[in-house]
C-alpha cells in the first residue's frame, strides 16, 4: 500500500513546497515539470520556494503529455542527476512527471493547479502513445500540495469535471463488486467503502460547488485525495474506474472533439448507473446542480458518437470486467439507454 507521506491542502499551500520537500529529505536537485501557462500560475513560486531551501532546480516545459515528453523528462532527470520531480499544473504535467520519476526510480511531488480529475493523487497516468491515450502504471505522489486559492481561480469547467470523475466512483465500486462475484476478482471492502462514501458525499454537497469559491475547491480537493487513497489501498484503480471510464475512453477514440475526461466520466456514470439499477437520476441532478455536462450536446459530441462509444466501451481494457460484460451493448440497446437517461 503506497500512500502520500504529506498532503497540504488549503489557502497558499503552494508556499510550503520547499519546506515539505526539505522535511521529507527528497534530495538536493529537483526537476519541475510544467507547461507555459502553469509555470506562470504556480511554477515560478515553486521554483522560488525550492531555491530558498537550497534545492537546485531544473525546469521542463512540456509540449504535451506524450510518451516523447516522458522520455525527455527522463533524460533531464538522468543528465542533471535530479533526485525527484514535481509536476506543476493540470493533468498533463503531473502525468509526465509521475511516469518519468517512476521509471527513473525517483520520488514524485504533485502540485496541481486544477482539480479536474483524481490523477493528481493516484498512481495512474494518462499518456499519449501512438496517437491514443493509454493508462500507465506509475507511483503515488510522496507529497501533494493543493492550493485552494489557485484551484478556485482556475476555469470552473475544470472543477466541475473533477466532480464528474469523483461521482463516477459510485459506478466503479459496483462494477468491482460484480467482477468479484462473477470472476472471483480481488476485492477490498475498505477501499470500496471509502470510494463510494467519497462519491456520495460529493453528490449530497453538490449545491455547495460554485465558481470562484475557495470552499468549493476545498471540498473537491478533499474528495480527490480520498479517491486517490482508496486506489492506493486497493493497489489498483478499481475503486475509481469502471464501465463509466470505459465509455469515456471509447468516446476519446470515436469523437471528433472529445470533452474533458471528468466530464465524459460523469455522463458515463449516469448511463452505467441505469444499467446497474441504481439511482441514476440523483447522479444526473447532482451534475446539473454543479453545472457539469449531462448530455451529448453539453459534452460537445454528437448523439451518434455517444451511441457508438456505448457499443464499443466493453472493448476497452477487456480484462476489467464490468456491467457491460464481454459482449457489450447492441446498437439498439445503446440508443435506448442514451434516450431513457436523457443523454441524447
Amino acid at each position: 500500500m503506497e500512500l502520500p507521506r504529506s498532503v497540504v491542502l488549503g489557502h497558499d499551500a503552494i508556499l510550503e513546497t520547499g519546506d515539505v520537500c526539505a522535511r521529507l529529505r527528497l534530495g538536493r536537485r529537483a526537476l519541475v515539470v510544467a507547461d507555459a501557462n502553469t509555470m506562470k500560475v504556480a511554477g515560478d513560486v515553486v521554483l522560488a520556494r525550492l531555491e530558498e531551501r537550497k534545492i537546485h532546480t531544473e525546469t521542463y516545459l512540456i509540449p504535451d503529455s506524450s510518451i516523447e515528453a516522458v522520455q525527455e523528462a527522463r533524460a533531464i532527470l538522468r543528465a542533471k542527476d535530479c533526485d525527484f520531480a514535481l509536476g506543476v499544473g493540470g493533468g498533463k504535467p503531473i502525468d509526465v512527471a509521475k511516469v518519468a520519476s517512476y521509471e527513473e526510480a525517483g520520488h514524485f511531488v504533485s502540485v496541481p493547479t486544477a482539480a479536474s480529475h483524481d490523477g493528481v493523487v493516484s498512481s495512474r497516468a494518462s499518456i499519449t502513445k501512438g496517437g491514443e491515450r493509454v493508462s500507465l502504471t506509475a507511483h503515488t505522489p510522496i507529497a501533494v500540495l493543493m492550493d485552494t486559492k489557485i484551484i478556485a481561480e482556475s476555469p470552473f469547467r475544470l472543477l466541475a469535471a473533477g466532480c464528474g470523475d469523483i461521482v463516477s466512483n459510485a459506478v466503479a465500486v459496483r462494477d468491482w463488486l460484480l467482477a468479484h462475484k462473477l470472476r472471483n476478482e480481488y476485492h477490498s471492502s475498505y477501499a470500496a467503502a471509502l470510494s463510494e462514501m467519497t462519491a456520495n458525499l460529493l453528490i449530497q454537497q453538490a449545491h455547495h460547488i460554485k465558481p470562484r469559491l475557495e470552499e468549493s475547491a476545498w471540498l473537491v480537493c478533499k474528495a480527490l485525495v480520498s479517491s486517490g487513497v482508496a486506489m492506493s489501498i486497493a493497489g489498483s484503480s478499481r475503486p475509481a474506474s469502471g464501465s463509466e471510464h470505459k465509455f469515456s475512453h471509447a468516446l476519446d477514440r470515436i469523437a471528433k472533439k472529445p470533452a474533458l475526461h471528468g466530464e465524459q466520466c460523469g455522463v458515463g456514470t449516469i448511463l452505467m448507473m441505469y444499467l446497474h439499477g441504481g439511482d441514476w437520476e440523483a447522479i444526473r441532478n447532482a451534475l446539473l446542480t454543479i453545472g457539469a455536462p449531462t448530455t451529448a450536446h453539453a459534452l460537445g459530441v454528437t448523439d451518434e458518437e455517444v451511441i457508438e462509444a456505448l457499443t464499443h466501451a466493453h472493448e476497452i481494457a477487456p480484462e476489467r470486467y464490468t456491467i457491460l460484460g464481454d459482449t457489450g451493448l447492441t446498437y439498439e440497446a445503446a440508443e435506448r439507454l442514451a434516450k431513457v437517461t436523457k443523454v441524447i
